[in-house]
């Protein structure tokens, strides 16, 4: 079973309790991630992983949205959750089903830590974005403070064979290496959560 495959099947099946499971983190761990995001968001919105939809009631009431996923059970409990229109399509981030600038503002929230390729997500992202284009990123990352990145390290012995789940991985190099400029970037909980707001240069 190839990397995409593994992903999809891993989150198929935890669809079904994933808000159950996450809302004790979203309080405590990621708390303002997602009122951050929304508050940048702009224009046409393409939510990548958006999963079951928790980023959704947090973008501008006149945005139109996107949202994909590689999950089709993650995307069915998120049509559930929309109170607004949105278009809820299965695809994969490194390869997405859309043209060259199709959106003013990609948003990827928890979603890269479990990407098999983020640096091929990134690039697309930045095809997909209009020049001057926002790319809105939220995740766990490698801590800035040693014990606890030898912690992450351990945990991914288990979370990566098992899930896919990457805890040392850190994204904005790759965000830089992609070509975008840096507008902004937070790091809280010991520099394990990293908030970064990056723009698609204007050719």
């Amino acid at each position: 079973m190839d990397e995409t495959a593994k992903v999809r099947r891993v989150w198929d099946r935890a669809a079904p309790d994933y808000d159950r499971k996450i809302a004790f983190l979203e309080r405590h761990w990621f708390a303002g991630g997602r009122e951050w995001l929304g508050a940048r968001a702009t224009g046409r919105i393409l939510d990548v992983g958006v999963g079951t939809g928790r980023n959704l009631p947090h973008y501008p009431p006149e945005a139109t949205v996107t949202g994909v996923d590689l999950s089709p059970r993650m995307l069915a409990v998120a049509r559930q959750r929309a109170t607004r229109p949105v278009e809820l399509r299965e695809a994969d981030a490194g390869n997405l089903p859309f043209g060259d600038g199709s959106f003013d503002t990609v948003v990827c929230a928890l979603s890269l830590c479990t990407i098999p390729d983020p640096q091929a997500a990134i690039e697309e992202a930045r095809r997909v974005l209009v020049p001057g284009g926002r790319l809105l990123l939220l995740d766990h990352v490698a801590s800035s403070w040693p014990p606890v990145r030898a912690a992450q390290w351990l945990l991914e012995r288990v979370t990566v064979p098992a899930a896919g789940e990457h805890f040392t991985r850190r994204q904005l190099p790759r965000v830089r290496a992609a070509g975008f400029t840096v507008v902004e970037v937070e790091r809280l909980r010991a520099g394990s959560i990293e908030r970064v707001h990056a723009q698609r240069p204007r050719d």
